[in-house]
């Protein structure tokens, strides 16, 4: 059995290694085919993640649900953005009732005229539906309801998430313990230029390395 915990920001593989730089938490799709050893094991996954790239989230998202062996997912804090496209993937889903889970439409940085950001408006309609496929597949809710959903930025406790389809079951249902509330989100992304300035300056230490090798003049 395979154990997947995913916590911190939703990243690209190439980015990893700035996270693991200022030792803040991150999962990139890299981290999931390292822990899988074999196709058919069950793999279990934690996740308390607020979210990040939409497009590693995708692959994620993809690589679970292609998966041979049973996908069983338990998340533990909170299941935001592509975090909970992610969560979807598992064949059974559970929450702690301390958790939450969250949906909302994909956002994005750009720059330029009227027609960038048009450009740019019709890009994020789309991927609004493209992740929005991950909810109707598991919540067989339609498009219009999950998009709505997502427009109005839908915070769900575990017992709503189990309403409204998005998990399967609500942790510790049986059990009397007490259990801590979680706080707000608090997402925690590296700035692009702090991201860019890290490339760079990793860049030009090799650079130098070759030179004090005398491989590169």
């Amino acid at each position: 059995m395979a154990k997947v915990r995913i916590a911190g920001v939703i990243i690209s593989n190439d980015q990893k290694w700035i996270y693991d730089w200022f030792e803040m938490d991150s999962f990139c799709p890299n981290d999931l085919r390292k822990a899988i050893t074999d196709e058919y094991e069950t793999i279990e996954v934690e996740i308390n993640s607020g979210g990040g790239s939409v497009f590693a989230g995708s692959e994620i998202y993809t690589a679970l649900k292609n998966h041979k062996g049973q996908v069983n997912v338990s998340i533990v804090g909170l299941a935001a953005s592509a975090a909970s496209v992610i969560a979807m993937a598992g064949k059974t889903v559970k929450m702690s009732p301390t958790a939450q889970f969250m949906v909302h439409n994909v956002s994005a940085q750009g720059e330029g005229d009227y027609r960038d950001m048009q450009h740019m408006a019709d890009i994020l309609k789309t991927a609004n539906e493209t992740v929005a496929s991950a909810y109707i597949l598991k919540t067989g809710k339609s498009k219009d309801e999950i998009l709505a959903m997502m427009d109005k930025e839908t915070w769900l406790t575990a017992e709503k998430a189990k309403e409204y389809g998005f998990i399967d079951e609500v942790m510790f249902t049986n059990d009397d313990s007490k259990f801590q509330l979680l706080a707000n989100f608090m997402p925690n992304i590296i700035p692009t230029n702090v991201i860019e300035k890290m490339v760079k300056e990793k860049a030009q230490a090799e650079l130098d390395i070759l030179k004090l090798r005398g491989e590169i003049q």
